[in-house]
């Protein structure tokens, strides 16, 4: 696995993967500011509306405390800019990892695998589908272990552990399935389920990563490119002497 990581932090600067590399990150950064922008809207709404609203059918309260709550409601639309751009990370790069799948492993298999036959594209629909599914589900990931977040840091390690499974198994099912059918690649994942886990773990690392996190797409799926070969050699080694 070790190797795996370093072949994939070699290459991440190479020219064939630089464009890429730029295509991921702008994407990236686009999905970041749109929901940057519908957070502050959404925070500074409920600041101004709910405070004239609950200053008209609540005059009991002086209009010093509505002020106030304005402001905390105000302060609160920044920080949740900030903690949501941390941990809503998986679920932006699983979606933008999907419209790039192809590009990446060809570069990777180019270089490391010349002498193996080529993967087969995925096609965009699936990719898009299995990158939404896992998207969706780091959201409610986050959204389930946002309460534990300021206990002990349980929801930090509740996260980092889910979004472990949930990377670990969207990049190498889509390694995967360049090379076997949706349902063989998905029993391949199963069958070294501990493996892939663990190499989801070096994905959940490096997404935690302020800013480097933007090429999370391209790491994570390079980097399972290689594990995806790994395996198939192991199998391979595992079968042939029972012949």
């Amino acid at each position: 696995m070790i190797d795996a990581v370093v072949k994939t932090l070699s290459q991440m600067f190479t020219p064939p993967f630089r464009h890429v590399l730029l295509k991921s990150i702008g994407l990236a950064l686009v999905l970041l500011v749109v929901f940057a922008i519908g957070t502050y809207h959404g925070f500074t709404w409920l600041a101004t509306s709910g405070a004239v609203w609950g200053e008209s059918h609540a005059s009991v309260l002086p209009h010093a405390f509505w002020t106030v709550l304005v402001w905390i409601f105000t302060f609160a639309a920044g920080i949740g800019i900030v903690t949501g751009a941390v941990f809503l990370m998986p679920a932006v790069t699983s979606f933008v990892g999907s419209f790039f799948v192809d590009e990446t492993a060809d570069a990777v298999e180019r270089a490391y695998y010349p002498a193996e036959p080529a993967g087969r594209a995925l096609s965009f629909l699936r990719a898009l589908i299995e990158g939404v599914k896992i998207g969706l589900l780091a959201i409610l990931v986050y959204l389930c272990a946002l309460p534990f977040m300021l206990w002990a840091g349980l929801g930090v390690v509740m996260l980092f552990l889910a979004n472990s499974y949930l990377l670990g198994r969207m990049y190498f099912e889509l390694a995967a399935m360049r090379f076997r059918p949706p349902f063989e690649a998905k029993a391949m994942r199963r069958a070294n389920g501990a493996y892939v886990f663990l190499a989801g773990m070096v994905i959940a690392l490096f997404v935690s990563i302020p800013v480097l996190n933007l090429a999370t797409p391209i790491f994570a799926m390079a980097f399972m490119v290689h594990i995806h070969k790994q395996l198939s050699g192991r199998r391979i080694e595992l079968i042939e002497p029972a012949r």
